[in-house]
């Protein structure tokens, strides 16, 4: 398969092929052939249901950069020797390239407030240098991915519909989550409101899509398939899900999670180095909501996945998205308990 796929891309078939990375999604693979590295990725199509989408969205940002901002480092995929910007092989699927960057790291862990700092900055400099950009041009990748009003819907359904020995067992986490139902109304204030901005957004803001140099100083963002139009919210909120806390989602130990209030200022910081004149008053009032946004809109999707027996996220173990989410539970609990704090940082 490798030999047919290098071959289209004009890539010697004797390359040396490897494994690569810890991403869930897409299968990917370092290519290294005579001193020069390339990423191989197959699409997953049950995540991206049209990769055609994914391409011309990436094919509009390059040239937006290239254009505009050329000395923004931006891996931009290379294309087949017909000129296509993804390979189709029947029953294999869609594939792609792109260079690899010499001397670059990524991580999947944030190891300091610097490395969260960095991170932020990167993906607020991505939004702004795309400030110009017309967003209304990029097509959706993931149907209403960030869309909390729907996600609370199908929480509200799952309670319903669901497995009613599950639905007994969450009833704790259950009415929590009912409580906190004003986050879900705020969001669907804010997709009414025209002081917040729809921009490009990368909806995918966790550590591990951001390039890192060997000082680990933030080089680029990458992972660029769930970008669409979007609120700052998506890529703010998700930073604080997954950077404040020691442990990740996946803790069973609800004790270790707490809120760094370094982090949180770092995040803030790096983020607003780059934002800091393309928000507006209103939208820097809602950086803390953010964090509450996302971590509420995860914690939905578990248990409602938990109720409806495991049909989305899966599950490695019996428990495994019910302990999930009253991890996301336990994180937006210590958010809310910091808010006050948190806000004084921004």
């Amino acid at each position: 398969m490798f030999e047919a796929i290098l071959k289209e891309f004009g890539i010697n078939a004797d390359a040396a092929v490897k494994p690569f990375g810890s991403g869930l999604i897409n299968n990917t693979w370092l290519i290294s052939n005579k001193g020069i590295d390339f990423i191989l990725q197959r699409i997953n199509q049950n995540v991206f249901k049209n990769p055609a989408d994914i391409a011309s969205n990436i094919h509009l940002i390059c040239d937006h950069f290239k254009n505009d901002h050329p000395s923004y480092l931006f891996p931009c995929p290379r294309k087949t020797l017909t000129g296509d910007q993804m390979l189709f092989i029947n029953k294999e699927g869609y594939f792609r390239t792109f260079p690899f960057i010499k001397n670059s790291h990524t991580t999947d862990v944030v190891n300091s407030s610097s490395q969260a700092y960095e991170a932020a900055k990167q993906f607020g400099r991505f939004t702004n240098l795309l400030s110009g950009f017309p967003v209304n041009r990029l097509k959706i990748t993931i149907p209403d991915f960030h869309n909390l009003s729907l996600r609370y819907s199908q929480f509200e359904t799952a309670i319903k519909q669901g497995d009613k020995k599950r639905i007994k067992e969450a009833a704790t986490s259950i009415n929590f989550l009912k409580q906190q139902h004003e986050i879900a109304s705020i969001g669907e204030k804010i997709s009414k409101d025209i002081a917040f901005k729809k921009r490009v957004t990368h909806h995918d803001s966790k550590i591990s899509n951001v390039l890192f140099d060997e000082n680990d100083f933030g080089l680029c963002v990458i992972d660029l398939d769930t970008v669409m139009p979007g609120y700052f919210i998506s890529d703010f909120g998700d930073m604080m899900r997954t950077y404040l806390s020691p442990v990740s989602e996946e803790e069973k130990d609800l004790t270790k999670i707490e809120i760094r209030d370094e982090y949180f200022k770092a995040i803030a910081d790096g983020y607003l180095s780059e934002m800091g004149n393309e928000l507006s008053s209103i939208e820097k009032e809602h950086l803390v909501y953010a964090g509450k946004f996302m971590t509420y809109m995860q914690a939905l999707r578990f248990l409602t996945d938990y109720l409806n027996n495991d049909v989305y996220y899966g599950s490695k173990y019996e428990g495994h998205n019910f302990i999930r989410a009253n991890n996301q539970v336990a994180l937006l609990k210590k958010i809310i308990e910091k808010e006050k704090i948190l806000q004084r940082l921004t």
